[in-house]
């Protein structure tokens, strides 16, 4: 479950399920994961993007492995407390693998809370209160499936399909009109700047170049067509991340 989740925290869910089956095969167990070395973790994490998220989540597996006995816990404070755990995965983890009565807050779930129920912006800390508060007794996990799928399915960030809500009865903005409190409220979704031709695309170029061998910065600066400067700020970057280490001239994976 905490593998989905991470898998999930920014990858498209169809690409997900694709390789979720083949990785959870390589790794079934913290402790898999947590002695697999992190240039082959990296190689396996190809094609899923923000490859920062392999090593955090190999992190993750050690501290289970040392400090949990390999299960994952079950309680908040102890989830928040891993390596690349952040509020939602932590409270996903805890609705979705262990039943529990609480709620999970996404950019989804922010929307739909502050149109149909707040109709109003709200804070986080709000948001997470009101999301806590909804959740029925004894069906934390089928509540928060439904407002997750509501909020990315129906009451989208963009042309929302109003007339097919379930919620469309109660809804306080649907009621009221005026500016959309989605916008401003915390959580939601705020436009990335461009990618093509951004840091975040050399870095994906420059890891998944070293996923095949060892590179010099000639090399990588030939692949990437990008400046001696520019490329040596990522290159930095990654490697104060340990996500690339340099030897000499070279540049491989950890």
């Amino acid at each position: 479950m905490l593998l989905a989740e991470v898998l999930l925290q920014q990858t498209q869910a169809a690409r997900v399920a694709e390789r979720y089956p083949s990785l959870l095969e390589r790794w079934p167990t913290p402790e898999a994961l947590a002695t697999t070395p992190g240039r082959e973790v990296l190689i396996a994490w190809s094609g899923l993007g923000y490859n920062s998220r392999a090593l955090r989540l190999r992190s993750c597996a050690e501290v289970l492995t040392t400090s949990h006995q390999g299960r994952v816990p079950d309680q908040l404070e102890a989830l928040r407390n891993l390596p690349g755990v952040g509020p939602y995965t932590s409270r996903a983890v805890l609705a979705f693998a262990f039943g529990r009565d609480i709620g999970v807050y996404d950019t989804n779930v922010a929307r739909v809370l502050a149109r149909a129920i707040a109709g109003a912006p709200l804070r986080a800390r709000e948001g997470q209160a009101l999301a806590d508060e909804l959740v029925p007794r004894g069906r934390g996990w089928s509540y928060n499936q439904a407002i997750l799928d509501l909020g990315a399915t129906v009451c989208t960030a963009r042309a929302p399909k109003c007339v097919a809500c379930p919620l469309r009865a109660r809804c306080a903005f649907l009621a009221t009109g005026g500016e959309d409190p989605a916008r401003r409220t915390a959580g939601t979704a705020r436009p990335q700047g461009r990618f093509e031709g951004s840091n975040r695309q050399l870095r994906g170029r420059v890891v998944e170049h070293l996923r095949s061998g060892p590179a010099t910065g000639a090399v990588l600066r030939r692949i990437a067509q990008v400046e001696d400067a520019r490329l040596e700020v990522v290159l930095t970057q990654l490697a104060r991340e340990g996500m690339v280490v340099r030897s000499g001239r070279s540049y491989r994976l950890p």
